[in-house]
């Protein structure tokens, strides 16, 4: 290290970001001492100060790396800290910092969302950022924010929140493109408006029956979990789209014309049949399907999925590379009417991989079938694996089953698989 040029040494401890190492580093010697205001990033551990019993604060100590750093454009704290020592951080760093990480850890302490400045309202200060990344927030006020115009992705990981101070907070990054709420609660009524966004991945925990309006014409990758009602408007450039609902049900979805779509997944206990029927109908493009839904039916009435024909599915869907089928879809493709449309000539033109996720014996015969079908009017399939999960050994037809499956898989054993 010695022989090597300032300019070197100063371009090595650039990447340097673990603010003990900072520290370390800092001892060492005076060159290299002077090499360390030139980094770049700056990390504090969630245990940073865990066993420390010097004079300074811990907001202090933070705050004296920081002032020591010319340029520092990401900041990362997952150690505690005050809404006093990170007003005095951002002040420093406001005209330079970039990406800004922050470990809230006030998802039980209201008196510290109340305090004025919040931890929240002091963010504002970093006008300048480009990513920011929140964990365990409070957001029952609105945020004391003016704008983040440089700001692209945002992503909030445990939060509690409310209506009217999303809402703020979203207004106040009128250019993402990114944005992640992961693991939230509170909301009831959620509507986005942001003209730049291109992924989205929204998971509201609770009881699962959240609405949800977007409007983002450059919308290309969209996850949804806990909604009930679902209206995206502007869907041109959609290409990856999951809905799901793991507490609740869904009830409706209103996308506008899904050209570009390319993959769909749809999961939950239960979904009324006309929002599964829109979704299929509305994802005649799509090229892998997902489907994991147990029943259908209206509010508390649980029914299952009513009979589909397996020639119209196809022919509705010719795009199809990868389906993924559980239960529900696969049984509904297996009565005995399903195949009653098949025409000379009929094939099934871009299938290659078939996943089926098999939990009953019953329908034995028309299971086989379905499965014969697929081999049949499949021209280029590849791979078709069957899935055997909590089936009841106990029921009288299951070894009926297994000894049908058995023989499928041995006659077609270099494209059939059971697992």
């Amino acid at each position: 290290m010695e022989s090597l040029p300032d300019a070197i040494v100063q371009y090595i401890f650039s990447h340097m970001n673990n603010a003990r190492d900072v520290a370390i580093c800092n001892c060492v010697s005076k060159r290299w001492k002077d090499s360390l205001p030139y980094i770049k990033s700056l990390y504090f551990p969630r245990n940073s100060f865990d066993n420390h019993t010097g004079m300074d604060h811990p907001d202090t100590i933070v705050w004296k790396m920081i002032s020591s750093i010319v340029k520092l454009e990401k900041l990362v704290v997952y150690s505690p800290f005050s809404s006093t020592g990170l007003a005095s951080w951002l002040l420093l760093v406001s005209s330079s910092l970039k990406h800004l990480e922050l470990r809230m850890d006030n998802l039980a302490e209201y008196q510290s969302c109340i305090e004025s400045p919040s931890k929240l309202d002091c963010i504002s200060a970093a006008k300048n950022l480009e990513t920011l990344k929140l964990w365990g927030v409070l957001m029952v006020n609105s945020p004391k924010w003016d704008a983040f115009p440089k700001l692209q992705s945002l992503e909030i990981v445990g939060a509690r929140l409310e209506d009217p101070a999303l809402t703020a907070a979203l207004q106040a990054c009128p250019n993402l493109r990114n944005l992640l709420l992961l693991g939230c609660e509170g909301v009831r009524s959620v509507s986005i408006e942001l003209p730049n966004l291109e992924q989205c991945k929204l998971d509201f925990y609770g009881v699962g029956n959240y609405s949800l309006i977007l409007t983002s014409p450059k919308i290309e990758f969209l996850e949804v979990q806990g909604c009930s009602w679902i209206s995206v408007p502007e869907t041109t450039r959609l290409r990856n789209l999951s809905i799901s609902n793991n507490a609740g049900r869904v009830y409706m979805v209103d996308f506008g014309k899904l050209a570009a779509l390319e993959f769909l997944s749809i999961r939950g206990v239960q979904w009324c049949w006309n929002a599964i029927s829109k979704m299929l109908q509305l994802s005649s493009e799509v090229k892998h399907l997902y489907m994991k839904v147990e029943f259908t039916g209206d509010f508390d009435n649980l029914q299952p999925f009513p009979e589909i024909d397996l020639v119209d599915f196809f022919n509705s869907h010719p795009k199809l590379q990868k389906f993924d089928i559980h239960g529900a879809m696969f049984a509904a493709l297996c009565q005995k009417n399903s195949l009653k449309n098949v025409q000379t000539g009929f094939v099934i033109p871009s299938l290659e991989e078939v996943v089926i996720t098999v939990r009953s014996p019953l329908n034995a015969e028309q299971k086989i079938s379905t499965l014969e079908s697929l081999l049949k009017y499949g021209k280029v399939i590849k791979s078709v694996a069957i899935r055997i999960l909590q089936m009841r050994s106990s029921h009288s037809s299951a070894d009926d089953f297994f000894d049908e499956i058995c023989r499928f898989q041995r006659m077609n054993h270099r494209i059939v698989r059971i697992e």
